[in-house]
């Protein structure tokens, strides 16, 4: 089953969470670190001890697809930071999406959501799910009022991403979860941008909560995993469509996500600091034409922000005066920026819509969805911001 309840953790720092949840208890072997558990099935001394495990009566693994040791620790890490129910680990962080979203919606069935999500999902919001006689509803991210309307109007999940990628746009969760809870619809948040150091959607009383780990979470670019938190009933039930369909976190990418999860609140406190600082120096560069951040007080949903975020992110976006090829010039003239399709690193990360967050999205998709050609998404990195500010700067001296 999904994670269990973590004992004798007493603490509400997520600094301490990050360091210590799901391994307060010793370790096997004695070991200081979570083992990596590198074993498909696991065996028992005798049938009745095995089937004890099997159906529940008594802790202890069967198959890897199902639970693991490694990946049990890192969902109980997750929980506790999220201030969760139970959680659930899966491969990718849209494996985490889809799952939950194939898990209770229906034919007939009606999803509201916003125009402004992660590529991925945009996609099987616009392609998967009508096909399936699923009414998907996409409402302007930032009307409030159109939003809570159509929640008004019946929903099973109404799937809420805050702030959103690449465009930094925000949703008043409380507001949106309120309208969710009133017509007894499911509340979904994608909190992979905040992180559970800057945002806790549950304590705001989203039902579940869901990140692509493979992002802030592991911090350092070199494993995949998604994970779901939330509501025990309904984490246990998407957790079971996890386990018979098979995207399974393995135990050596949960074991990578555990060591980058030790320094998250270190990590995300620093890129959080850069980027506001970035987004204000871009603010006043001759070479920028917008800059989005929900940090910046001339930012539309600043005051959203600063009524349930602790902290802004580590990921700005702008927009640059010029053309398309203006942009490549930028992008191909930067030395302190990968330029790769992630976001939340240890190093900066910088790229365009069209090879990142909406590659799946043809450019006349993302002009509805209203993703110019020229947006730069920067995802800082923990270098010194001086540094990354004057490497940016060379590289806008060629637009």
């Amino acid at each position: 089953m999904p994670s269990a309840d973590s004992k004798g953790l007493a603490t509400k720092h997520a600094s301490t969470i990050a360091a210590w949840g799901g391994e307060e208890t010793p370790l096997a072997f004695g070991a200081a670190q979570v083992p990596i558990v590198q074993s498909a099935p696991f065996a028992y001394a005798d049938v009745d001890g095995w089937l004890a495990a099997a159906q529940g009566r008594s802790e202890g693994h069967i198959y890897s697809r199902n639970t693991n040791p490694t990946v049990g620790v890192f969902e109980e890490k997750v929980r506790l930071l999220e201030g969760a129910e139970d959680a659930t680990a899966f491969a990718s962080g849209m494996a985490a999406i889809s799952n939950t979203l194939f898990t209770f919606l229906r034919p007939g069935n009606r999803i509201v959501s916003t125009t402004d999500t992660y590529g991925g999902t945009s996609k099987i919001f616009l392609d998967f799910l009508p096909p399936m006689g699923i009414v998907v509803d996409l409402v302007d991210t930032e009307d409030a009022d159109a939003l809570e309307q159509s929640i008004r109007k019946g929903a099973r999940i109404v799937y809420l991403e805050t702030p959103s990628n690449p465009t930094l746009k925000l949703v008043d969760l409380r507001r949106a979860i309120a309208a969710a809870k009133a017509i007894g619809a499911i509340s979904v948040v994608d909190n992979t941008f905040a992180t559970p150091i800057n945002q806790h959607p549950i304590q705001l009383g989203a039902d579940l909560v869901l990140h692509s780990a493979t992002k802030f979470l592991g911090g350092h670019d070199d494993a995949m995993g998604g994970v779901l938190a939330g509501r025990r009933e309904l984490v246990r039930q998407v957790y079971h469509y996890r386990e018979i369909t098979g995207a399974s976190l393995g135990a050596f990418a949960a074991y990578l996500l555990l060591r980058g999860l030790k320094t998250l609140d270190l990590r995300v406190r620093r890129q959080s600091e850069t980027a506001l600082a970035m987004a204000r120096h871009l603010l006043a560069h001759p070479k920028v034409d917008a800059v989005f951040y929900p940090g910046l007080e001339s930012h539309a949903g600043h005051a959203i922000a600063a009524s349930q975020m602790s902290g802004f992110g580590g990921v700005l976006s702008f927009a640059i005066k010029g053309d398309f090829e203006a942009v490549k010039r930028c992008l191909n003239a930067t030395k302190l920026a990968h330029r790769a399709a992630s976001l939340g690193s240890v190093n900066t990360l910088i790229g365009i819509p069209g090879t990142t967050s909406h590659v799946e999205c043809t450019p006349e998709e993302r002009a509805r969805l209203g993703i110019p050609e020229t947006l730069v998404r920067y995802s800082c990195g923990i270098e010194a911001f001086e540094d990354l500010r004057d490497d940016l700067d060379m590289a806008l001296q060629h637009v």
